[in-house]
């Protein structure tokens, strides 16, 4: 019996299309955007320090403008207590051999009606001192600045005064406390009032 040879068909080829997306690149300012970060972000840390170091800036200022203008207000009230502690020495020592330069001492640590009030009364002084043989010799023991500015301040002085005349030649001692207002006139501390309050 004859052979015959059987072909089968191969099913046909299947043709698989890959179907290509096509994306065009981003525009350039896109691509700049998406890889920065956002200028907000950038700048923060920036100005936040800048803020805080004008803030630290105005704050050591102040300090140091207190700080300098308590400075001057202690050196003007320690001037101020040595001016009227000097005063009142000056003041209570007088000496009948030494009247006049003593007096004058006196007037040129004045001001204002103080020194016009003492000046007027000066021949008077001069006399009593010179006549009763006068020999005052004064001392500070207390003294303290009962209010001050930079300009006048009001001292409150506790003194001692040995003083020998002619009725009292071996001495008596007596005890004062005076109040002294001295003001800055022309760089010096001067006496613009004094009175005995005990």
């Amino acid at each position: 019996m004859p052979v015959r040879e059987i072909r089968t068909a191969s099913p046909p080829a299947r043709t698989v299309r890959r179907r290509v997306v096509r994306v065009p690149p981003p525009p350039p300012a896109a691509a700049e955007v998406v890889a920065a970060p956002p200028a907000r972000g950038r700048w923060l840390p920036s100005v936040a320090l800048a803020v805080l170091l004008v803030l630290a800036l105005t704050a050591a200022v102040m300090i140091g403008q207190r700080w300098y203008g308590g400075r001057q207000l202690d050196a003007a009230n320690q001037a101020a207590l040595a001016a009227a502690k000097q005063t009142t020495v000056d003041f209570l020592s007088i000496s009948a051999s030494t009247v006049d330069a003593d007096l004058q001492r006196i007037v040129g640590s004045a001001t204002g009606d103080f020194r016009d009030e003492f000046t007027r009364g000066l021949p008077q002084v001069r006399t009593a001192v010179v006549e009763n043989n006068v020999q005052s010799r004064g001392t500070v023991l207390r003294a303290g600045l009962v209010s001050g500015d930079r300009d006048s301040a009001v001292v409150l002085v506790a003194a001692d005064a040995t003083v020998r005349n002619t009725r009292a030649p071996e001495g008596r001692l007596s005890h004062y406390r005076i109040q002294i207002d001295v003001a800055l006139d022309g760089g010096r501390w001067l006496v613009s009032r004094l009175q005995f309050v005990g």
